[in-house]
């Protein structure tokens, strides 16, 4: 509990800001012009397109905050939900992509008063529902756009499709592996972490590794039991929120470049930030800063007229998408410590 507390030190926000920012300044450093800002108006139009670019953020929150009331019966109320998303999406955003805010999640939700099986029970089930998304709907984008779902003008496109599809048999591989172990049989997967933690490296982490395994036969006999409304209305909670994530690059598009879009090209910045997504869930960054930034320009840069534009685009885009969290998290972090310790008290 305590190594959790501490890897959630507000303090930790000033690395993947460093990186953001730093790797922003290169990118507007190198095609730094007279044009590079003249794209930014300030009229109604512009004005009303940033409002609804920021509402896809709070969309998205708030079919996140839905689900998890969803996959805890009822048991969290809105506001309980609402912090353990931001507290989620504060400690996702200053981890590593690759890593991830797990750990910190099932706490947050313990700490709510949920027991720990059943906390580990909702954050796998919500991240069994992330990666059948992906699985679902990357296909569905590369069959109607083939490979205009990768930058055609990129200079490192072998890597690129390389990360892509490494990213995408990782997520594959992963989720098969979350539906055996929970639908089918978590017992086969507990005999087999005991056995892998046998070896002498691995020997010091084998009680809490077969306490994770004993967890995840509980939230299989938990999730087992679901009616099929449970799982419809989660599931379409989760294409909400992705939904919601991705369709804030368009509407901050079309605040300054309105009349360069059809629908056609709206669904296919939709399967760019899919495949993009792909890359960044394996970033070694702190939410991906830095690679972010960049994968931006070089994903949708066919979209933007000017290539001095992209890279205060790329930041414009966080400032909507990732600082926000870091802010709030930081806020909301020491109140709800006091306040989850304080009633355990």
């Amino acid at each position: 509990m305590d190594k959790i507390v501490n890897s959630l030190k507000p303090s930790r926000i000033i690395l993947p800001i460093l990186i953001g920012l730093g790797v922003s300044a290169y990118l507007m450093y190198s095609s730094f012009n007279a044009e590079t800002f003249s794209f930014v108006t300030f009229s109604w139009h512009t004005l009303f397109y940033i409002v609804v670019a920021l509402l896809m953020m709070a969309v998205r929150d708030l079919a996140y905050m839905y689900r998890l009331i969803i996959l805890t019966d009822g048991k969290l109320s809105w506001r309980q939900s609402f912090n353990v998303i931001m507290l989620w999406e504060f400690s996702s955003a200053i981890s590593p992509s690759v890593v991830g805010g797990t750990g910190p999640a099932i706490f947050f939700l313990y700490k709510e008063g949920l027991s720990a099986g059943k906390s580990t029970a909702v954050v796998l089930t919500a991240i069994f529902l992330d990666e059948v998304f992906f699985v679902v709907s990357v296909p569905l984008v590369f069959f109607a756009f083939g490979t205009n779902i990768f930058p055609p003008d990129s200079i490192s496109i072998d890597q690129i499709i390389y990360a892509f599809y490494g990213g995408y048999i990782v997520i594959f591989v992963y989720t098969l592996f979350l539906t055996y172990a929970l639908f089918i049989n978590p017992h086969l997967f507990k005999s087999f972490i005991s056995w892998v933690f046998l070896f002498p490296i691995l020997v010091r982490w084998r009680t809490r590794a077969r306490k994770s395994a004993n967890q995840l036969i509980q939230t299989s006999v938990s999730i087992k039991r679901k009616p099929i409304n449970y799982w419809v209305k989660s599931f379409l909670a989760t294409i909400l929120a992705w939904t919601g994530r991705y369709w804030v690059v368009n509407f901050m598009l079309l605040a300054f470049f309105a009349d360069r879009y059809n629908i056609v090209d709206h669904f296919l910045i939709y399967g760019r930030q899919l495949s993009m997504w792909i890359i960044l869930l394996v970033s070694p960054t702190p939410g991906g800063s830095g690679i972010a930034e960049f994968v931006f320009s070089d994903f949708l840069g066919d979209f933007i007229p000017n290539e001095s534009w992209y890279a205060p685009l790329a930041v414009f885009w966080r400032l909507i998408s990732y600082y926000p969290y870091l802010i709030i998290g930081v806020i909301i972090l020491p109140i709800w410590l006091r306040r989850v310790f304080s009633k355990s008290k």
